[in-house]
This record gives structure tokens, C-alpha cells and sequence, in this order.
């Protein structure tokens, strides 16, 4: 326990009650995010291994077996001292290469201290939505755009979500590193994955349709390496064979799920067919 104290003192800002107030959260708490608010600053503590891998984890195993296509690999679950390990070490790697992270403020037993990164670009888009439209798909835009940036200096996010980016001055950064697809796939397959994956969350909530999906797509595309655009136009054409049935399923049942997959993957078939891969 003195041990934790001193290194927990070494965190700039925080007094005795802070230190206090800290210790007893880490060492009683039990949720897998946590926010505990400070007398001058807030943070978040992280937990690993709190929570059993989910069933869509499993079928993604079970699916990459049967179709060894390198995009569905799923990355390895780790012990909760090991996942926090790599989440510490992807958060370096990105803040060396200038893109704007959390920071880490403490890591012990499979947990870790974040400092506050602010609001998230989630919420910001929940407060445009309705309020501002044309904002709210310039933001969608410029989350495309740092992503493009991000892969242009041969980086990958793997989950990509507006939920896990926050604003850092006139630039957006990234949060949430638990998962590492570089192990699993080569990292250019792993960059058009993430575009993939943002654009699920473009193509059924852009609030100006297809305007502001054509102007994302241009804006990752333009900062893109050139082996990310191939790879996504590769890993479209394998999911485009899909899109009859899931239309199919959806004359049954269209789910959130499976509209996004429509929309999002039908619009990237459209994108390549304006768009050339130099």
C-alpha cells in the first residue's frame, strides 16, 4: 500500500485527500471504467479482465477459421496485467508519433489511471444532430480526416469510434488502445478494417447522407496510404458478396447491426467506382 502511495504521489496535482480518495477507488472498485473526480482535475481508472469476452469475440474466432481472410483475425484476449501492458505501450507509440492520447498517470494489477481527455466527439455529435446538422457531418468529416493522418504515419487505431476520439485543440485524438490488430494482420490490412469500422458509424448517421460520406471517404483518402486504400478496396469486394443475403435478412429483420453493414459497405462499393487507387 505505501508503495502505491508514493508512486500516486508522484502524479502532478494531487493532494493528500486526491491520494486518499484515489487509493480507496482503486483498491474497492470494480467496474471496468471508473471516473473519479478530484479537488482539481478528473480521471478515470481502467480495469482488465473485469468482464468475460464477449460472444461476438468467439464467433469472430470461429469465423476467421473457417475463412482465412486476414481482416477477421481477432486479437489475443490477454491476462489483465498483459492487456494493460499493451494498452500502456500503444499509447506511447502514438505519442511519439505526435498524435494527441490520454495520459497515463499510474498502472498497477491490471489497472490503470487515465488523466481526463475531455468530451468526447460522441457526445458532441449527440449535441449537433438535431441543433446543427452541417456541423455535425463536418465533425464526421474531420474524424475521417485524422484517421487518414493517423494511417499516413503508418498507424492503426482498431476500433475507430467517435466514442473513442476526443478533441485536442484544432486536431481530434484517440483513446481506448485494448486492442492491437498489427499482431493479427499485416498493417495496412489493419488500417482498411478501421476505415471500415468508422464509416459504420458515417454511413447511418451522417445527417446529409451521402454528400457528407463522399466527403469523408475523400478526406481519409486524401492522407491514406496507398497500400490502406488497395487493402480496403480488396476487403469491399469480399464483403460486397455478402450484401445480398444480409438484404435478404433484412426483408425479415433490419436491425441497427445489419442496416449499418448495408449502408456503410454499399457506399464504399460506390466509392471505388469513383475513386482510383493510384
Amino acid at each position: 500500500m505505501d508503495g502505491k502511495t508514493r508512486e500516486l504521489k508522484s502524479i502532478p496535482t494531487l493532494n493528500g485527500r486526491d491520494i486518499e480518495a484515489l487509493l480507496t477507488v482503486l483498491v474497492s472498485g470494480s467496474k471496468r471504467v471508473e471516473r473519479v473526480p478530484l479537488s482539481s482535475r478528473q480521471v478515470w481508472i481502467k480495469r482488465y479482465g473485469t468482464e468475460k469476452p464477449p460472444v461476438w469475440r468467439h464467433l469472430q474466432t470461429i469465423f476467421s477459421r473457417i475463412l482465412p481472410v486476414a481482416f477477421l483475425r481477432p486479437c489475443a484476449y490477454l491476462a489483465p496485467q498483459q492487456m494493460a501492458e499493451r494498452e500502456i505501450r500503444r499509447i506511447a507509440a502514438f505519442k511519439a508519433q505526435g498524435i494527441a492520447v490520454p495520459d497515463v498517470l499510474y498502472a498497477s494489477n491490471g489497472a490503470i489511471v487515465l488523466g481526463d481527455a475531455g468530451i468526447t466527439v460522441q457526445r458532441r455529435l449527440g449535441q449537433l444532430r438535431d441543433s446543427d446538422p452541417a456541423a455535425h457531418d463536418d465533425l464526421m468529416v474531420a474524424c475521417a480526416a485524422e484517421l487518414g493522418r493517423l494511417h499516413a504515419k503508418g498507424l492503426c487505431h482498431g476500433r475507430p469510434y467517435p466514442r473513442d476520439m476526443f478533441f485536442a485543440g484544432n486536431r481530434l485524438g484517440f483513446m481506448d488502445f485494448e486492442e492491437d490488430p498489427q499482431t493479427v494482420m499485416p498493417v495496412a490490412v489493419a488500417q482498411a478494417r478501421d476505415v471500415w469500422l468508422l464509416f459504420l458509424q458515417i454511413a447511418t448517421g451522417a445527417r446529409l447522407g451521402l454528400a457528407t460520406q463522399n466527403r469523408a471517404y475523400e478526406a481519409w483518402s486524401e492522407q491514406a496510404p496507398e497500400a490502406a486504400r488497395a487493402e480496403l478496396q480488396r476487403m469491399i469486394r469480399f464483403l460486397g458478396g455478402f450484401l445480398f443475403l444480409a438484404r435478404l435478412i433484412g426483408r425479415v429483420h433490419m436491425g441497427s447491426d445489419l442496416q449499418r453493414f448495408i449502408v456503410a459497405t454499399s457506399f464504399l462499393m460506390h466509392a471505388f467506382t469513383n475513386y482510383t487507387v493510384d
